[in-house]
Parts: structure tokens; sequence; C-alpha cells
């Protein structure tokens, strides 16, 4: 018996570590190559920050860079805007309008994707920055509407109640009391809203049209023109910038939410 728990944990451990060895290692060979003289896929020629050079000079990855950090901004301060208005505007009502955002965490990006440019079609929209940032912050809305709704269902009813008993105004009462106690959660939900939407590619082919590109669209152009050294090293900074920011996301959940 103890020889079977015992077999079957080693197993299980080894089942464990073939997938993460699975998942992980073409990043591992992403980061490794990055870092490769010669070019992709060549062999190891050594150490060189060649390729770091050459992308940090490139003007379109800066416009790239810059058009992603606009609308994943803007994107986040208006999914979390909404989310915060909308559990709050709802507070009176018996049912839960939550789980209807959920649905954009669940489905396929892709279907997501194909609604919004339909969508735009049929009000001939012209597809642009704009309508990018409407695709990004209906996407950031599943994610930050639970976040928030958790942390505001957590909140003491009687404090709203002594502040109103007090004399003070909703919109008072609403500034100064609920929107300080969901802080931590804003704050959560606004860096994940941002990570979503520098990782998204489906619905930034699909809504950002011609005029405007993202790096994921960039790295996009550059796979289809052939394998650069460059898009492995854009990949590098971008899987260290993701990474930076879920660990800061991590902390705050922890040392916020627990205050």
């Amino acid at each position: 018996m103890f020889h079977s728990i015992s077999f079957s944990k080693t197993m299980l451990a080894i089942f464990v570590a073939s997938v993460y060895i699975f998942l992980y290692t073409p990043i591992m060979v992403l980061v490794l190559y990055s870092f490769n003289q010669g070019g992709f896929p060549d062999a190891w020629q050594g150490f060189s920050l060649h390729w770091y050079q050459d992308l940090f000079q490139s003007e379109e990855i800066w416009r790239a860079f810059q058009n992603s950090v606009i609308v994943a901004c803007v994107s986040s301060f208006l999914s979390v805007s909404m989310s915060i208005l909308l559990v709050h505007g709802v507070r009176h009502y018996k049912r839960n309008v939550v789980p209807l955002f959920y649905v954009n965490a669940l489905i396929p990006d892709i279907v997501l994707a194909v609604g919004m440019l339909s969508l735009f079609s049929y009000l001939t929209v012209p597809l642009g920055l704009t309508t990018l940032i409407a695709g990004h912050t209906l996407l950031g809305l599943g994610f930050s509407m639970p976040i928030i709704k958790g942390r505001y269902d957590e909140l003491d009813k009687s404090l709203i109640e002594a502040s109103l008993d007090l004399g003070a105004s909703m919109r008072y009462t609403f500034i100064h009391v609920i929107v300080p106690f969901l802080y931590p959660a804003i704050l959560v939900a606004f860096l994940l809203s941002i990570i979503i939407s520098f990782d998204d590619f489906l619905i930034s082919f699909f809504c950002a049209g011609s005029s405007v590109q993202t790096l994921s669209l960039y790295i996009f152009s550059m796979i289809r023109s052939g394998i650069s050294p460059v898009v492995n090293a854009l990949s590098t900074l971008l899987l260290i910038g993701s990474c930076f920011m879920l660990f800061i996301m991590m902390m705050l959940q922890r040392n916020l939410f627990r205050d």
C-alpha cells in the first residue's frame, strides 16, 4: 500500500514536471535566442545585444508601442469606471447583473472580435483607434467587473447610511466613502485590464483597421514577412513587463485587500 502511494506521487510529479517543461521550453528558447549574435533559427554564435539595439532604434516599434499604451490605458480606465458606476448603480436591484459580463471572459476572443466588427460595419463606424478602444473596453469589463463587484459586496452598508444621515449627499458619499473602499479592487482591475489589452491580438486585428497598429499587430506582420530576432527581443521585453505587472498586481491584491 505504501509503495503504491509513493509510486503514484512520483508519477504525478513526473507528469506535472513534463507539463511545465512542455509549456515553458518555447519561452526559454525565445528568450535565449534574443541574445544570439546570429539570426534565427541559426545555431548559437555568441552573446550579443545587437537585436535589442535595433529594437530601440526602430521608429515603427515605438509608434506601435505608443498606440498600445494609449489603447490599454484609455480602455482600462473606461472599463474600470463603467464597472464602478454599474456596480453602484444597480445596488438596489435584487438581480445580479455581474454574470452577464462573465461572457466576455468565457467565450473565445474570435467570437467577440467578429461580433464587434459586425456591429461597427452595421453602424458604418470607420475602424481606427476609437473602435479599438471600444473593443478593448468591452474585453476589460469581463475581468474588472467581477473584481470590483466582489470588493463592493464587502462594503458595510451602514457606512453609507451613516454618511447620508450626517447630511452628506450621495455624490459626496460615493466619492469619499465608496471609492476609497474600492481603491484596492480598482487598482488591481486597472492593472489586469492593461495586461489583457497588451496581450490581445484578435480584437486588435478585427477592430483596428489599417490606420492603427499595436505591438501585437506589429509582431504578427513581422512574423509574416520572416522570423527576425528583433521579434524575440520585443517578445522578451513584453514578457518581462507582463510578469512585472502581474507581480505588482499580486502584491497589491495581497496587501491592500488584507488591510
